[in-house]
């Protein structure tokens, strides 16, 4: 298997060929915006003016859109009709090949797609990833994979291309996402309570560094903590690939299947409605900006690198 497309050549897809570029794959692509296509074109990729024709060009297929709605346009031309398979990459794909559906969509809608992929010869994992934008530059998320066997190990090599871990959570379509529910209901808490520390932390007169030296190296540090840390003491809160409406977006999809469970989610609905106060204030923001909310409140913000608490309205 040579021949790779990718859907959505944003923050995440924009890793996922750029890997798959570098172990050899010929990668054909589209994204809606001209801006994301030329620099997929300038990093070796084939462009392409649909899913459709994306579809023509490869044996595997990832699809990194952001909702369910956008996953079944790309696959089957509509979203409304999905069943009635007028276009999209089904159209196209030859018996055998392989969707990968790598964005974080509800469990029911991955399910919905794999039914109607019935009777097309294509068949799908529900692929799921983490990791963020560093780990889709980096080639190291990871895949919460659901999918037969066989078919999982015909795809190995490209996974492996774009993956540090591999996990096979299940056969059926929809586990891949539902335990990606239960991951983001995890990330979203640490989170918000790391952003609530580092509020408590400045109005305290704890410096930044400080807060992120005993962080960093206690048994609180993660990636998760560590990085947002970083990202509110340096004022980070735009482009760094995180945007706020995808884990708004994923929090939300975490408290409909609990929902669905008849699972209360305490901490995680507490974080969802503090990224819905952030995404509502600031929507052109990355996680990081909900913690402006709570400095809001307290008049008070960690200081960069100097060992300096800020006090008073931050003007930029």
């Amino acid at each position: 298997m040579k021949n790779v497309g990718v859907v959505g050549i944003g923050d995440m897809g924009s890793g996922l060929a750029l890997n798959l570029i570098k172990q050899g794959f010929s990668v054909a692509g589209y994204d809606l915006l001209s801006a994301r296509m030329d620099a997929f074109v300038a990093m070796g990729g084939i462009a392409c003016a649909g899913s459709a024709e994306v579809g023509r060009h490869s044996e595997a297929v990832f699809v990194m859109v952001m909702n369910g709605d956008e996953a079944k346009e790309v696959i089957f031309g509509s979203a409304s009709d999905y069943r009635a398979k007028a276009g999209g990459l089904v159209s196209t794909l030859s018996p055998g090949s392989i969707i990968l559906l790598s964005a974080t969509i509800k469990p029911i809608e991955a399910e919905q797609i794999a039914d109607a992929l019935i009777g097309t010869g294509v068949d799908l994992i529900d692929t799921p990833v983490s990791g963020g934008f560093p780990g889709a530059q980096g080639g190291t998320l990871t895949l919460m994979a659901a999918g037969s066997t066989q078919v999982l190990e015909r795809a190995t090599t490209v996974m492996e291309a774009v993956s540090q871990s591999i996990h096979h959570v299940g056969v059926t379509p929809g586990m891949g996402q539902t335990v990606k529910a239960c991951l983001q209901s995890l990330i979203g808490s640490i989170f918000s309570a790391t952003f609530e520390a580092s509020v408590l932390a400045a109005k305290a007169g704890v410096s930044g560094e400080v807060l992120h030296e005993v962080v960093s190296t206690s048994s609180a540090g993660c990636v998760v903590a560590n990085t947002a840390l970083e990202n509110i003491i340096e004022r980070r809160f735009e482009n760094t690939g995180s945007h706020i409406r995808t884990m708004y977006k994923d929090l939300t999809i975490s408290m409909d299947v609990a929902r669905e469970q008849g699972v209360p989610l305490f901490t995680a609905a507490v974080a969802m409605q503090l990224f819905q106060a952030g995404i509502t204030k600031y929507p052109e923001g990355d996680n990081w900006s909900v913690t402006r909310i709570s400095e809001d409140i307290v008049n008070a913000r960690l200081a960069t690198t100097a060992k300096a608490v800020i006090t008073g309205p931050e003007t930029s």
